[in-house]
């Protein structure tokens, strides 16, 4: 057992207990240099009996090279890439630089990664272990944590150990490694420095303050008669080695690429050979570990480079960049020029933009990011200069690298005016801001830019923000028939009150729409969205999963959030409730995994009207604040709409006109529109219908423009809420018609059959009113819309009718979000393979909810499923 540590062995000896049952789990160790958080990763790999582990670390000399860290955790497992899935066996060997270049999401390759720990897992768990992961390069780190927050039934342990403050691990369980206690530190002693007195043990434990690894080196500190910082200490010992030793130390500093031959190749050019390693080896500095000299603390390789002059440090790089000519390795040769440079070269800067290119078909953009800004430092014009910068900038905002993008792209503004390089700063500032959900900065960058292409986006950022005034003072900067002055005449109509505006407003988005979708991802999520505007809900469910399936076949992950966000809405509105649940937590889970704060609102959203339905007042609060936290965009309001749905459901009607002035002051009244109804029938039950005047107006005439059987039949139900007895009844008849004219929204017609029962027997028509009452139970039974399935049934039960325990009805309910995506796709015969490969899950964990979900469904095996109804 570990000093002192009986805690923290017992968490990692916990999760490698879960491992051999098949659970798996992931664990990040912080703490100081020296702390002990390399010693409890030895006790894992110690403890792992029956496991394959794998160990890598950071490297801080390669936190520029793209892919290195696992270049090195996985240099042992390269065989099982080809069971991989084709798209990412290609984005997994192209990121470890053996295949052909890849391209595509940079999310990919951390999916890939959790594939490939699925499959090394196959035989028996596996132990995963990274030392120093704040070193890890960006994208070794970002695929590392992308696999972790996804790991559940593989018999996977992954376990990162870093410094307290340098590894951003959202998500992931933590454990904090303190200082040993007085008494842990004391026995720990008593064993490396029984030969010191004991007023010297006391002043080293004093001077540790438990830190692990001083209280092991300073004792020999002290036998050499000296009292010194830790670091300075490994500082002293190396000084004392001899001159060739000390040189061949400084080349495994300045490189450390784990391959012996390189060091020695490069230590031959300085004069060196690979006995000269052997006093380094004697004082336990470093060892020859079987892929080349470890060394034994990341304190020694600091001490071992920083200490070196500087013309020697210059040397070496120079000797390593000539070793890596002769291997064609362009990008390491091209960084270690560049460590080698004492100022602006044009001929260096030129071959970092060469490796740049390299590492930008790897997909490692964060290292095509560093590569253009140091090729930019050494960039003795200013307007290559500012070219480059600009180039660091794009590619950081495409590694989601935000604050390093803008202040790249501000340097580059310095360098170059011209206007092709001003419409890319503003674009890439922009594109910046909507991602932090900041629509009006994003605006206001786009009018600064003065150049008329950016005017479009200028207008959407406003609409998106509510500032519809802002969007047609930018529409006007635009010439007559651009897209942007459509696009400002859609958002100032449907937004707007008067009389003749919600025309204008629907006009508009059939002009946009007129103009096609060129890109079946990018516009044709807006595409879809302004379908959505006019209520033609099968339309954007068709757009949805065809942008939904050109994600997931891609690996785009990236984008997918706003996919999923699009289709859980269209599903929604469908009445296919539970697969919007599942559409929209597994969108919530990629936006908040991939920081894509922009598409956290209108995810919430969604998941928001499906609590609202089912009555969790809970649910539906928590997921209204989750999507005002950045508290601008169309999310924000569209969470907010759900509100009404709720408090109607749960009978509160005062509470629902009490949200009213909010709804009527909201300038995207738009995204309000589906809680109009809702205001009208509290309204009418509590005989206030004058206060719902405005919102029945304003949706008639957007029924009306928008020609939708199902929004005319809800503008009809309003109406009839509204009327005197005498002509409600013809509203509700004329509505039921139309609804019953299409599927347009079941939700919205069981409600209408649900009112109009309710009208019937209050008429004394029971006979009349059962069969609509009846309908209406049965739309609502099977989503889980419990208070209106409550509602019916009382109502029911009030005509006469004998209704007995609710029916399960849809068996979709009885499964989870996740479950219900696995088995749906495994009825359509898909493989745990493929189906991993789709909801980026590995196929254990697929397996595994198969496993959990063939039970509640009532089936045994795959070909059971088709018989079920799950769509």
């Amino acid at each position: 057992m570990l000093l002192g540590r009986a805690e923290e062995t017992a968490t990692i000896d916990a999760l490698l207990d879960s491992a051999r049952s098949g659970r798996s789990g992931a664990l990040i160790i912080r703490g100081e240099a020296g702390i002990g958080k390399t010693t409890l990763l030895d006790h894992a790999a110690g403890a792992a009996t029956g496991f394959r582990v794998l160990r890598g670390t950071g490297i801080e000399s390669e936190t520029e090279l793209p892919f290195a860290g696992l270049h090195l955790l996985f240099a042992g497992a390269l065989e099982q890439l080809d069971r991989l899935p084709p798209v990412q066996a290609r984005a997994l060997r192209a990121a470890l630089g053996l295949g052909e270049p890849a391209g595509g999401d940079r999310f990919l390759v951390g999916l890939a990664v959790l594939t490939l720990l699925a499959e090394l897992a196959g035989d028996g768990p596996l132990l995963c272990l990274v030392d120093d992961a704040h070193w890890l390069d960006p994208g070794s780190a970002e695929a590392l944590l992308f696999a972790a927050r996804r790991l559940e039934a593989e018999g996977v342990v992954l376990v990162l150990a870093a410094r307290e403050e340098d590894f951003s691990a959202p998500g992931l369980p933590e454990l904090r490694l303190d200082g040993l206690d007085e008494t842990a530190a004391g026995q720990l002693l008593d064993r490396y420095a029984a030969d010191l007195p004991h007023h010297l043990r006391d002043r080293i434990r004093r001077q540790a303050r438990g830190n692990l690894l001083a209280l092991r080196e300073l004792p020999q500190v002290w036998r050499d008669g000296r009292s010194v910082q830790l670091d300075q200490a490994f500082a002293d010992q190396i000084a004392g080695l001899p001159e060739r030793t000390r040189t061949l130390l400084l080349v495994a500093a300045a490189d450390d690429s784990g391959d012996q031959q390189v060091v020695l190749a490069a230590g031959r050019r300085l004069g060196c050979s690979a006995r000269d390693l052997e006093p380094a080896e004697e004082r336990r500095l470093l060892r020859l570990a079987e892929g080349g000299p470890e060394f034994r603390h990341p304190l020694i390789r600091a001490a071992a480079y920083r200490g070196a002059p500087l013309h020697q440090r210059i040397a070496a790089h120079q000797a390593l960049a000539e070793t890596y000519a002769e291997r064609d390795n362009v990008c390491a040769r091209a960084w270690h020029l560049a460590a080698a440079a004492d100022g602006p070269d044009e001929r260096v800067a030129a071959e970092l933009e060469r490796a740049a290119e390299l590492d930008r078909a790897l997909g490692g953009y964060a290292s095509v990011a560093a590569a253009y800004e140091r090729a930019a430092e050494l960039s003795p014009d200013p307007g290559e200069r500012g070219r480059r910068l600009l180039a660091a900038a794009e590619a950081a905002a495409d590694a989601g690298l935000p604050e390093r993008a803008e202040a790249s792209a501000s340097q580059a503004g310095l360098h170059r005016t011209d206007p092709e390089t001003r419409g890319r700063i503003a674009l890439l500032r922009a594109r910046l801001a909507e991602e932090r959900n900041r629509p009006m900065a994003a605006h206001r960058i786009l009018l600064e830019c003065g150049e008329p292409r950016m005017l479009f986006w200028a207008v959407e950022s406003a609409w998106a923000a509510g500032d519809l005034a802002a969007a047609e003072l930018a529409a006007e900067q635009a010439p007559e028939g651009a897209p942007a002055r459509a696009l400002a005449r859609a958002a100032s109509g449907l937004n707007h009150s008067r009389p003749g505006g919600i025309a204008g407003g629907v006009a508009a988005v059939r002009e946009l729409l007129a103009e096609g979708a060129a890109d079946p991802i990018r516009t044709g999520l807006r595409t879809a969205w302004w379908h959505l505007l006019l209520g033609d809900h099968a339309r954007a469910d068709e757009l949805a999963g065809t942008i939904e399936k050109a994600c997931r076949e891609r690996g785009a992950i990236g984008p997918l959030p706003q996919a999923l966000a699009l289709l859980a809405r269209t599903r929604a509105h469908l009445g296919l409730r539970h697969e919007a649940v599942a559409c929209g937590t597994e969108g919530l889970r990629i936006a908040e995994d991939t920081g894509q704060e922009a598409a956290v609102g209108p995810l919430a959203a969604v998941l928001a009207w499906a609590a609202a339905v089912a009555g969790d007042r809970e649910r539906c609060t928590e997921l209204v604040t989750l999507a005002r936290t950045p508290a601008h965009g169309h999310g924000t309001t569209r969470a907010r709409a759900t509100l009404p749905l709720l408090e109607l459901g749960l009978g509160r009607h005062e509470a629902v006109l009490e949200l009213l002035p909010d709804v009527l002051a909201c300038p995207n009244r738009a995204d309000f529109r589906s809680a109009f109804p809702d205001l009208v029938e509290a309204a009418a039950r509590l005989g206030r219908g004058e206060q719902a005047g405005e919102p029945a107006a304003w949706y008639a005439e957007w029924a009306e423009r928008t020609g939708q059987h199902w929004a005319e039949a809800v503008a009809l139900r309003c109406r009839a809420l509204l009327a005197a007895d005498a002509e409600a009844e013809q509203h509700y008849r004329d509505a039921v018609a139309l609804h019953r004219m299409g599927n347009g929204r079941p939700f919205e017609r069981a409600r209408t059959e649900l009112l109009y029962g309710e009208w019937l027997r209050r008429e004394r028509r029971p006979a009349e009113a059962r069969p609509l009452l009846r309908a209406a139970l049965a739309a609502f039974e099977p989503i889980g819309a419990r208070p209106w399935a409550e509602r019916a049934g009382a109502e029911l039960r009030a005509a006469g009718e004998r209704v007995g325990p609710a029916e399960q009805g849809d068996v979709r309910a009885l499964l989870t979000a996740q479950e219900l995506q696995v088995v749906r796709l495994a009825a359509g015969g898909l493989s745990n393979r493929d189906i991993g490969a789709q909801l980026f899950l590995s196929p254990r964990t697929v397996g595994y909810h198969l496993y959990k979900a063939y039970p509640k469904l009532g089936v045994s095996s795959r070909n059971e499923l088709a018989r079920l109804e799950l769509r």
